[in-house]
């Protein structure tokens, strides 16, 4: 049984196809007509790419809607308490797209919101994922009682899947991260981050880029040695660009109209390493794209995932930053 002591990830085995369906048709799916990669649609006098879903290998959740326990000022969807846009998704609600999950070939399985914890269907969503998959959730750590930690660990020692905790910081110390997520918040993180140590769960850290510096080879040392310091004696971060929507959009700026694609930038090869090639995200209004665009109705692809098997257009200002900065908000 792997450890969360390695930061090495375990490559998964393919799922199985369903009966009757070949393995190419379970896990590659073919272009719409005329809508390649390469190919663009006009909108006034730009033609926008389109990506093909090469393969639906990885399944969002928004498993707790756009409700979090804290309002953060870079937030790319705007969470917060009192945003309802989308609401939490019950035990029942993510059965039926794991069942449909199964047939489709995909392989790992990632739920955010909003704060994931805040839903009491959380812990018993994790353990039917992880019966077909590996599961990630992303959580800012408030609510990671000793309890909770206890019961990731039993989930992640009974399943032949890993499970994985990304705990979000936005700072390299509580000034710097309250300035963002809110006063206090530094502080009960650290109790979180201290349950899981207490488990003997390893969390990946995950920093955006708000955090001054990070980027930079001498940055991520620098964090390094934070996380070193909460006891984690191998330490995880993963750095994460902004995205100029949501909040983020009113605490520095938003996209200019040139911070767009077109249709002659994307090579067919490029685009298949952009993450909406290869998942889909579910939220309590049906499934879009990616997890980034949720609040642009045309992201929405349909009610279920059956239907969003086609390309998308890449329109949008976030486009333009998965591509330039190389983004996924993969593991």
């Amino acid at each position: 049984m792997p450890s969360h002591l390695d930061p090495v990830p375990v490559p998964v085995p393919a799922p199985a196809p369903a009966p009757g369906v070949g393995a190419s048709e379970a896990t590659a799916f073919p272009p719409a007509p005329g809508a390649g990669a390469g190919a663009g649609t006009g909108t006034g006098n730009k033609r926008h790419p389109h990506v093909q879903l090469r393969a639906l290998d990885t399944l969002w959740f928004q498993v707790a809607g756009t409700i979090c326990n804290i309002e953060c000022t870079h937030c790319f969807i705007s969470c917060s308490p009192r945003n309802h846009s989308h609401e939490m998704m019950s035990l029942a609600d993510v059965q039926r797209s794991l069942d449909d999950a199964r047939g489709l070939g995909v392989r790992e399985y990632y739920f955010t919101g909003g704060e994931p914890f805040m839903n009491r269907d959380m812990l018993a969503i994790l353990e039917a994922t992880l019966k077909q998959g590996p599961a990630t959730v992303l959580t800012n750590g408030m609510l990671l009682r000793p309890d909770v930690c206890r019961r990731l660990r039993e989930l992640f020692d009974a399943s032949e899947y890993s499970l994985d905790i990304r705990v979000s910081l936005d700072g390299f110390d509580a000034e710097s991260h309250d300035a963002i997520r809110g006063k206090g918040v530094w502080d009960r993180v650290m109790i979180g981050l201290r349950n899981l140590a207490d488990a003997g769960v390893n969390p990946v850290i995950t920093v955006t880029t708000a955090a001054e510096g990070v980027a930079s080879e001498e940055g991520r040392a620098r964090f390094l040695d934070v996380i070193r310091g909460f006891g984690f004696d191998r330490p995880r971060l993963k750095v994460l660009s902004l995205f100029r929507i949501g909040a983020e959009e009113n605490r520095t700026r938003a996209y200019e109209e040139w911070e767009r694609l077109n249709a002659e930038s994307l090579s067919d090869e490029e685009a298949s390493v952009l993450q909406c090639s290869s998942c889909r995200m579910v939220t309590s209004k049906g499934v879009y794209v990616c997890p980034i665009l949720i609040e642009e109705p045309e992201a929405r692809m349909g009610a279920t995932l059956g239907e969003t098997l086609r390309p998308f257009q890449l329109r949008y200002g976030a486009c333009h930053t998965c591509w330039v900065d190389g983004v996924t908000c993969r593991t």
